[in-house]
């Protein structure tokens, strides 16, 4: 399967070849995974593909199996052509900003970090303000766009490996599993040991723990939001 087809319902490529014939020259498609987590960075991947597109069955990074998205992930970085920037927030900025503002400045990061400068951005989502490229932002970006399919693949395989790495560093939560959601595992291990120094402390579950008496009106980007 190639990114590319015939048909406008699944022609995954049609967006940047949308921008690159109105005159852009290097288009990024953006994804982040890890807004919802109570733990760990917010992470995020810029992609810029060929103009004529990359043969490879990108998808959107929830529907592929984690052996899947490994090879593509790694397929990615050795295609020809394509350029990858990748960009964290670690969990003590999401306190002091909130996700949202973390989210942005990993996005903005991971832009950066690309070897060629991209001129124009396809980003999942909801518009973000002051941007720092132009931007078409669409909504389930990641199933319907190839550059944001191949970052949401590439964001979610090295936030997971950071995780596996945290949960080495940080026995006992179990992070290598449930890679910092709030699954029950991670609730009685958060519960029986407290919070770890990557937890978020302005998510509820972990401020019960960390600051009971603590008042939510009284910590800095609160309230935090969440995918």
């Amino acid at each position: 399967m190639s990114v590319q087809t015939g048909d406008p319902d699944t022609d995954l490529f049609r967006w940047e070849r949308e921008a690159y014939r109105s005159g852009r020259h290097r288009v990024a498609g953006v994804d982040e995974v890890g807004r919802g987590p109570l733990a760990g960075p917010v992470v995020a991947a810029a992609v810029v593909l060929p103009p004529t597109g990359v043969a490879l069955a990108v998808a959107d990074s929830k529907t592929l199996t984690a052996t899947r998205r490994e090879a593509l992930a790694q397929a990615l970085w050795r295609e020809p052509g394509v350029a990858i920037g990748l960009g964290e927030v670690a969990a003590s900025r999401i306190d002091e900003v909130n996700i949202l503002n973390a989210t942005a400045e990993a996005m903005a990061a991971a832009l950066a970090a690309l070897d060629v400068a991209a001129d124009f951005a396809l980003v999942d989502g909801l518009p973000i303000p002051r941007f720092p490229l132009p931007a078409r932002f669409l909504v389930r970006g990641d199933a319907l766009c190839a550059s944001i399919a191949a970052a949401s693949i590439l964001a979610k395989v090295h936030r997971d490996a950071l995780m596996t790495a945290y949960d080495r560093a940080f026995p006992g939560y179990g992070f290598a599993r449930h890679k910092g959601y709030g699954s029950r595992e991670h609730l009685a291990a958060l519960a029986r040991l407290g919070p770890s120094p990557i937890h978020r402390r302005t998510y509820a579950p972990v401020r019960r723990v960390a600051s009971p008496d603590l008042q939510p009106d009284l910590l800095p980007g609160f309230p935090p939001q969440s995918q």
